[in-house]
C-alpha cells in the first residue's frame, strides 16, 4: 500500500469501522480517526430502544473503546472535529487549531437530524434524538404521568413511542402523511405499524403536523397543530429525517447532493477521498437513481467497503438495503428495496403480531420485503430477492402451503 496516512472524519459506525478494517487488512500506515463526539465509536441503534429506557447504560453501546483503537495504533481524536479540507494540499483543518496530512481520506461525517424552521423549536423541552448525549436528556423526561408528542412516524418515531410507552408515557404521534413509515415500506406494513402502537395506546395522529412550540412559564412545551389543537407536553420529540453533513465536503468543491456522491467504489469526485455510511449518497443501478441509506447495516458494511478501496483491494460495493426496528418486542425486518415495487403481496399469518409483507416488481420478481416476528420467512426473501424470482401471488397469499412454493420462475 502506497499511501502513509489515511485520515477518516467521523468516528461513529462507519468511521469506526473503516479503522479498524484498514488495521484488519494490515495497512501498516498511519490512520488517524477524527470524532467530533467525546465518545469512541458507538452503535446507534439502543440510543432509541434500551438506553431511553433505562434497561441499559449509554457506555453499553461502544463500539470499538478508545483502549482498543489504541493498541491498534489508531490515532484516535474525541471531540476534534474537522472544519476544512484543504484537497490540492491534502490537508484536514481541525477544530483545534491543527492540521492532519493525508494520504488518502475516508469521509464518514454521518448525519444531523432535521429540525424544521417553525417558531418555538429551539426552546426547552423540544428534542431529538441521535446521539447519546440526545437519550440521556429524552430519557429524564419519560416515565407515568408524563406526556410525550412526537413529530413524524417513521423509524425513529415509532421506536421512541414505544419505548416511552414502556415507560409508562403518554404518547401522541403525528404524522403529516397518511400512514406511517410510507417511504420505506407498503401500505400493508403501515397499516400493521399502525395497530401495533394502537393497541398499546398511542395516540396516533395522521395527517397532521407541527405548527407551533410555545413554552408554558413551568417550562413545558406546548405544540400547535396544524388542525388547530394544543397538546401540553412534558416532552415534543422531531422525529422528520436526517440530513447529511456534507457541509465540509460542499466546501471544498466535492460533488454533493443531499450527500456526498460516491461510485460503486466509495470514492467521491476528488481524487483519494472516499465517503461512506449517512453522508454518502451512491448510486443505484436497479433504480437508476441516487439512494442515501440509513441504516447501522449499510454503516457497518460501506465504512468497510470505503477502507478496502482506500487500500486498493475492493470489489464494488452492493448495498443490500437491510433494515431492521424493534418496537414493543417486535422484530421488523426489512429487506430489499421497496422503491421498486409495483404490488405488496400479504400473506396471512396465524398469529397477529407476525406479518409477511412481500413487494414485486412489475414483472412479478421478488424485490423487497418486511417480515415481523417471522425469520424463517425472511431468509426465504432474502434468496428470492438475491435471485429475482418471479413469484405467483396467489401462492404467497395461501399459508396452507410451503412459502418456497410460490416460485414459479
Amino acid at each position: 500500500m502506497s499511501a502513509d496516512t489515511i485520515v477518516i472524519i467521523g468516528a461513529g459506525q462507519a468511521g469506526g469501522w473503516a479503522a479498524t478494517t484498514l488495521r484488519g487488512r494490515g495497512y501498516g500506515g498511519r490512520v488517524v480517526l477524527l470524532g467530533d463526539e467525546p465518545h469512541a465509536p458507538y452503535e446507534r441503534p439502543p440510543l432509541s430502544k434500551a438506553v431511553l429506557g433505562g434497561q441499559a447504560p449509554a457506555e453499553s453501546t461502544e463500539l470499538f473503546s478508545a483502549q482498543r483503537l489504541a493498541a491498534l495504533d489508531i490515532a484516535f481524536h474525541a471531540g476534534i472535529a474537522a472544519t476544512r479540507l484543504r484537497l490540492d494540499e491534502k490537508q484536514v483543518e481541525t477544530s483545534d487549531g491543527a492540521s492532519v496530512g493525508y494520504d488518502k481520506l475516508i469521509l464518514c461525517m454521518g448525519g444531523r437530524p432535521v429540525v424544521p424552521p417553525l417558531p418555538g423549536v429551539g426552546g426547552p423541552g423540544v428534542h431529538v434524538l441521535r446521539t447519546r448525549d440526545d437519550a440521556l436528556r429524552l430519557r429524564a423526561r419519560l416515565g407515568p404521568g408524563r406526556h410525550v408528542v412526537i413529530v413524524g412516524g417513521g423509524w425513529i418515531g415509532l421506536e421512541v413511542a414505544a419505548t416511552a410507552r414502556q415507560a409508562g408515557s403518554r404518547v401522541t404521534v403525528l404524522e403529516q402523511g397518511p400512514r406511517l413509515c410510507a417511504r420505506s415500506v407498503q401500505p400493508g406494513v403501515s397499516a400493521h405499524l399502525a395497530a401495533l402502537h394502537g393497541a398499546h395506546g398511542v395516540d396516533l395522529r395522521l395527517g397532521v403536523s407541527l405548527l407551533a412550540v410555545q413554552a408554558q412559564p413551568d417550562g413545558r412545551p406546548v405544540a400547535e397543530l396544524t388542525d388547530g389543537t394544543r397538546l401540553t407536553a412534558d416532552a415534543v420529540v422531531l422525529g422528520v429525517g436526517l440530513a447529511a453533513n456534507d457541509a465540509l465536503a460542499r466546501e471544498a468543491g466535492i460533488d454533493c447532493d443531499r450527500g456526498v456522491r460516491v461510485d460503486a467504489h466509495c470514492r467521491t469526485s476528488a481524487p483519494d477521498v472516499y465517503a461512506a455510511g449517512d453522508v454518502a449518497v451512491s448510486a443505484h443501478a436497479a433504480t437508476g437513481g441516487w439512494m442515501r441509506l440509513e441504516s447501522w447495516q449499510n454503516a457497518q458494511d460501506q465504512g468497510t467497503a470505503a477502507a478496502l478501496s482506500a487500500l486498493g483491494e475492493s470489489a464494488p460495493y452492493v448495498p443490500t438495503g437491510a433494515v431492521w426496528s424493534e418496537q414493543y418486542g417486535a422484530m421488523v425486518q426489512i429487506v430489499g428495496f421497496p422503491a421498486l415495487a409495483a404490488r405488496e403481496v400479504l400473506r396471512p399469518q396465524a398469529e397477529s403480531e407476525r406479518l409477511l409483507s412481500v413487494s414485486l416488481d412489475a414483472a412479478g420478481r421478488a424485490v423487497a420485503g418486511v417480515a415481523v416476528n417471522a425469520p424463517r420467512e425472511l431468509r426465504q426473501l432474502r434468496k428470492w430477492i438475491a435471485q429475482g424470482a418471479v413469484l405467483d401471488p396467489a401462492l404467497v397469499r395461501r399459508p396452507d402451503l410451503p412459502l418456497a412454493s410460490a416460485q414459479i420462475g
